[in-house]
C-alpha cells in the first residue's frame, strides 16, 4: 500500500519544517494525491509491459493478457504459456523475456515480494534482480506499492527539475547533486518525491 494522503500530508509538513523551500511551493501546487499501486507481481509485471509505451497501449496489451491467461498474478501461467501466445497478446520479444524473468523468480521462491527485505537498499537489490527491473522501477515499486516514506529516486528526470526549481537552482541538478541534497530530507524522501511529480509542469501558479 502506497503513502496515504494522511500520511503524505504530514510528512510534508515535516519536511517543510526542514527545508523552508518547499513552503512556498506547497503554497503554489498544493498537497498531492496519493500514488498507490496493487502490492505484488502484477505491479511489476504492468511496470515492464508498460515500458517504453503509451499509457492508453500499455493497458490495451494489458487487457489483451489478463484475456489470454485467466489471472495474469499467477506466475505459473506466464511460464506455461508460449512465446506465440504471448506474442499475440502483444508483447515484444523483450517484454517477453522479462516478463517470463520475472514470473520463473517468483515461481521458483527466489523473490518474495510478500516479504522484501525491510532495508531499502537491499530490497532494491532484490527486485533488480529481475530482467528489465533496474533502480527506477525499483524505487516506484516501493514508494506506490509498499508505501515506503524515505525512497528517494534521484534518477528520475521530472525530480531532478522539480528539485532544482523548489531550491532555486539556475540549472537542472544532476543525480549525484539531488541525492545529496536530500540527505538532509530523511526520511520524508518518498514525500518528497511524489511531491516534485505534482509540482512538475506547474509555472507561474498554475498548471
Amino acid at each position: 500500500m502506497g503513502l496515504s494522503a494522511e500520511r503524505l500530508r504530514a510528512d510534508l509538513d515535516a519536511l517543510a519544517a526542514i527545508e523552508p523551500a518547499f513552503v512556498p511551493a506547497l503554497a503554489r501546487a498544493g498537497y498531492p494525491e496519493p500514488r498507490i499501486r496493487e502490492r505484488g507481481v502484477v505491479t511489476l509485471l504492468r511496470t515492464i509491459v508498460g515500458q517504453q509505451v503509451s499509457y492508453k497501449a500499455a493497458d490495451a496489451v494489458w487487457r489483451r493478457i489478463e484475456e489470454t491467461l485467466g489471472d495474469p498474478a499467477d506466475a505459473a501461467r506466464w511460464l506455461a504459456a508460449s512465446d506465440e501466445t504471448l506474442r499475440a497478446a502483444g508483447l515484444s520479444r523483450q517484454k517477453l523475456g522479462y516478463a517470463r524473468s520475472l514470473a520463473g523468480l517468483v515461481e521458483a521462491g527466489e523473490l518474495d515480494l510478500a516479504a522484501l527485505p525491510e532495508d531499502d537498499e537491499a530490497a532494491i537489490a532484490e527486485l533488480v534482480k529481475v530482467k528489465g527491473i533496474g533502480r527506477w522501477s525499483a524505487e516506484i515499486y516501493l514508494l506506490f506499492a509498499e508505501g515506503r516514506g524515505d525512497i528517494w529516486p534521484a534518477g528520475d528526470l521530472a525530480v531532478q527539475i522539480e528539485v532544482g526549481r523548489i531550491l532555486g537552482h539556475a540549472e537542472r541538478p544532476p543525480e549525484k547533486l539531488v541525492r545529496d541534497l536530500a540527505e538532509a530530507w530523511r526520511p520524508y524522501r518518498g514525500a518528497a518525491a511524489v511531491f516534485a511529480w505534482h509540482h512538475y509542469g506547474f509555472k507561474d501558479g498554475a498548471i
